[in-house]
């Protein structure tokens, strides 16, 4: 996720009409959407318990792990990352999503 997420942090009202578009059908385009988010919710949970491995080891009391400065900021960063699904709605919109049906 190294690349710079452009999607909004909070809900916005869709065109339903224009997600269904791509497809001809609204159901297909949530389904390719929700595919795309759990995927990419994934890839993010993978990387942030990568990343607070490192600090696993270290906490011998319960106060050394309140007081890790660097592991709050780490943690607070994904927290401001848009959800998945508003990532995975805006990157369906841009067309930056390949999928097919398996016919």
């Amino acid at each position: 996720m190294e690349k710079k997420n452009t999607a909004p942090t909070n809900t916005v009202t869709r065109d339903l009409s224009a997600l269904a578009a791509p497809t001809g059908n609204i159901y297909e385009s949530v389904m390719i959407i929700a595919k795309r988010a759990n995927q990419i919710g994934a890839e993010i949970k993978q990387e942030l318990s990568h990343k607070l491995e490192e600090f696993a080891g270290y906490a011998d009391t319960l106060e050394e792990t309140f007081e890790n400065k660097e592991q709050i900021e780490i943690s607070r960063y994904y927290e401001r990352l848009p959800k998945p699904t508003l990532t995975a709605i805006k990157e369906f919109q841009d067309k930056e999503i390949v999928y097919r049906k398996a016919d």
